[in-house]
């Protein structure tokens, strides 16, 4: 609840209508140069979007398509990703991701989806779909390829400029500063740092506060959806001691909310900090997750705590399978060579 909420109601009210009229302007000088052929582009000062790839984002998210297709298709032609790596994320095979592309793509040709940006009061049915979109550039980035983390973060922002009323949107720009602030300590000399291992001293102080504010922006906007979920754990991974047992809590609710047998396995390692691995395998053990990396080297170095080191041997063996070359990579074949 606002120390005051009679003067909150009063700003957001304020916020909202100074949105309204601006979009309003736009629109009468966008249909001014629709119905003047020889206008110039450059009349137009203003933009109801403060980044142009979020106007494409947007753009591309159209519902008439799958929501997964619309994640898929605007990642492939807008994110900078390339099939396998979208593949990755959806945990499908490469060839399997390769015709979903080519099914949505043959759905806009065939069916005429018109491409256009949509009015702003039809912005919020696409907002899922754009910040998953995100939030796997931002994944992709944070995996290596810090150029793409970047954007990532760059677009968040211009989102929770473009919509400031929606908790989800600040949520998942917590969600990548909390994250971001990290990454001087997940590496070192180019390998894999596990984050018992990593030197706190490294967390950028200034991502961290920024993170919390806008994570306490989105709970002040009632906030409980899967991004405030998530900035929540995040935001207790830069405290130390980490509380073990409240992260396990957050993820039980986040598996809920979500259905997600990813989730599920996030939970299992928060569980096995907590409880032990034993506690956390037995959740692991549950799982399909055949295809998944992550749930194989989770797996391996619960077996590998516990001493049950040949069951362990082999989890390892099949993460190494499933991971291209890189840090992980080497830090797998160090947990092969340890055992």
């Amino acid at each position: 609840m606002p120390a005051n909420p009679g003067a909150w109601l009063t700003a957001t009210a304020r916020n909202r209508a100074i949105d309204r009229i601006r979009r309003e302007r736009t629109f009468a000088r966008k249909a001014h140069l629709i119905a003047t052929p020889d206008a110039a582009e450059d009349e137009v000062d203003e933009t109801t979007f403060p980044d142009e790839r979020l106007e494409l984002l947007f753009t591309c998210c159209h519902p008439a398509l799958s929501l997964e297709a619309q994640v898929a298709l605007t990642l492939r032609t807008l994110g900078g990703l390339q099939t396998d790596e979208i593949a990755r994320a959806f945990l499908v095979p490469e060839p399997t991701m390769a015709q979903r592309l080519v099914r949505a793509k043959n759905k806009i040709r065939t069916a005429g989806i018109p491409f256009r940006v949509p009015p702003a009061e039809l912005l919020p049915e696409r907002l899922t779909a754009v910040l998953a979109v995100v939030y796997l550039i931002f994944n992709e980035g944070y995996g290596g390829r810090g150029e793409l983390a970047g954007d990532a973060m760059r677009l968040g922002s211009a989102l929770a400029e473009l919509m400031p009323d929606e908790s989800e949107v600040h949520a998942l720009r917590a969600l990548m500063l909390l994250h971001d602030a990290r990454r001087a300590a997940r590496f070192e000399g180019g390998e894999l740092v596990l984050l018992a291992d990593q030197d706190r001293s490294l967390y950028d102080t200034t991502k961290i506060t920024a993170g919390r504010a806008a994570l306490d922006r989105a709970l002040a906007l009632r906030g409980r959806g899967p991004y405030a979920l998530q900035a929540a754990i995040a935001s207790l991974h830069a405290d130390e001691p980490t509380d073990w047992h409240e992260i396990a809590a957050l993820y039980a609710e986040l598996a809920r909310l979500t259905g997600s047998p990813v989730v599920e396995l996030n939970r299992a390692v928060a569980v096995a900090k907590a409880g032990g691995p034993a506690a956390g395998l037995r959740i692991v053990d549950t799982l399909q997750l055949g295809d998944y990396r992550y749930f194989h080297s989770t797996r391996g170095e619960l077996l590998r705590r516990l001493d049950r080191n040949d069951e362990a041997r082999d989890a390892f063996a099949r993460a190494l399978e499933l991971t291209p070359d890189g840090a992980e990579r080497r830090f797998l074949e160090r947990r092969v060579a340890d055992i």
